[in-house]
């Protein structure tokens, strides 16, 4: 079957985000449908044994095989490389499959990474422990202090990681001063977005090298399905992602590809609500006089506020955490609370959820580690969904009540 984009490029560059998320990467068959078909296929069949042979060496273009490319996921590919901004785009499996691959492609043996410490649980997993398994020697920095990257470099430094805002503490790091330090020291950034989205902020327009997204996240947005993102240069993908991707397989689902792609069309309605119902969340939160700590970057008071407000567009995000004073025990009593709040690890979600991370999501960090970063017993993260602000704060209200700390 023979595919089209059905838009000429030149008149889809010109397009303002609301359309290039409904419709951006739209291949259609020559039976017109509407909707993006799933290719659930595994392999492609040929004309002639020339056009096999043909194609693996890269003469003819088409597919060969799903482990490689598929057409569901490349449409997924093509949306989301025209979202960012990217000249090119791979979907993987997870948002950790990404974050793996993206870093892993491109070091070796006696390589540096610099990362800042502020991250993700699995995400601190592979630096501190997968890369200096294998050799590759890594440095944990404060990613909010420059003079701390600067320092950290290396004749052997290859890549720098960092997330913005970072997971869970909503650290901000100066991407682009960051950035400046890398391409100095001849390495290249490497940027978690997911907490931004694609929306709020643009790494790449920064000077980074290489996106990566959990689309579990906002992108899917409903709670569906497992999914990853990769986006860089074609320079980047042809050497080293792609054969690393070729030879490892860390392949993206074609359902879970049309369900990313179905997810997209709504992102920036999602985005919009979210960020406007965690502002009113946190401004509530932060009213109440018994809390120790809220965090939540489109607050003034957050320490970076103004850092966070030049990178993100002038919006807070989706996501906010805050303190209970009595540790872990109130903390899972504020949860156990909860009416309409589901307790749940994800984010990005159109429901709102909580977590205690430094019993979920970082629970693998060492008590030191968790200290350091302020990832205390009583830390709470709330990721912001679509219900109506009211009843999102009046279950806040009611679960401070019940621990002692309404009012």
């Amino acid at each position: 079957m023979k595919h089209k984009t059905g838009f000429n490029r030149s008149i889809t560059k010109n397009w303002r985000l609301p359309t290039k998320l409904l419709r951006a990467g739209t291949w259609r068959s020559e039976l017109g449908e509407t909707s993006e078909a799933i290719f659930m296929t595994s392999g492609y069949a040929y004309e002639a044994a020339e056009d096999a042979a043909d194609r693996f060496a890269g003469v003819q273009d088409g597919y060969t095989y799903s482990r490689l490319r598929n057409p569901s996921n490349a449409m997924l590919e093509e949306r989301l490389a025209m979202i960012e901004g990217a000249e090119t785009c791979r979907a993987t499996a997870s948002g950790m499959a990404a974050v793996a691959a993206a870093i892993l492609c491109q070091v070796r043996t006696g390589d540096h990474v610099v990362s800042g410490k502020a991250l993700f649980g699995s995400c601190r997993w592979i630096i501190d422990n997968l890369l200096p398994r294998y050799g590759v020697e890594t440095t944990l920095v404060d990613g909010r202090d420059l003079d701390a990257w600067a320092r950290a470099v290396k004749p052997n430094t290859k890549v720098f990681f960092l997330e913005s805002p970072a997971n869970p503490t909503l650290d901000i790091v100066d991407i682009a001063a960051v950035c400046r330090i890398a391409k100095a020291a001849g390495a290249r950034v490497v940027v978690d977005n997911v907490f931004a989205t694609p929306l709020l902020q643009r790494p790449l327009e920064m000077g980074a090298d290489i996106v990566v997204y959990s689309t579990t996240k906002h992108i899917d947005g409903q709670g569906r399905c497992l999914g990853g993102a990769i986006l860089c240069s074609n320079a980047f993908l042809a050497d080293p992602l792609l054969p690393y991707l070729r030879n490892t397989g860390p392949t993206q689902s074609p359902f879970n590809a049309w369900v990313l792609l179905k997810g997209m069309e709504t992102l920036d309605l999602r985005v919009e609500r979210m960020c406007a119902n965690a502002a009113r969340a946190a401004d509530f939160l932060a009213a109440q006089p018994k809390l120790q700590k809220v965090m939540y970057p489109g607050r003034k008071d957050h320490p970076q506020h103004d850092l966070a407000m030049r990178q993100m567009g002038g919006v807070g995000g989706s996501i906010l955490v805050f303190h209970v004073p009595e540790g872990r025990a109130q903390a899972f009593a504020l949860l156990n609370a909860l009416q309409m709040v589901d307790i749940s690890n994800n984010i990005g979600d159109a429901k709102s959820l909580m977590t205690h991370p430094a019993s979920t999501t970082h629970q693998g960090l060492t008590a030191a580690a968790r200290a350091e970063l302020g990832i205390g017993e009583g830390m709470l993260r709330l990721s912001v969904g679509l219900e109506h602000p009211d009843d999102l704060i009046e279950d806040l209200g009611q679960a401070l009540a019940k621990v002692g700390l309404g009012g």
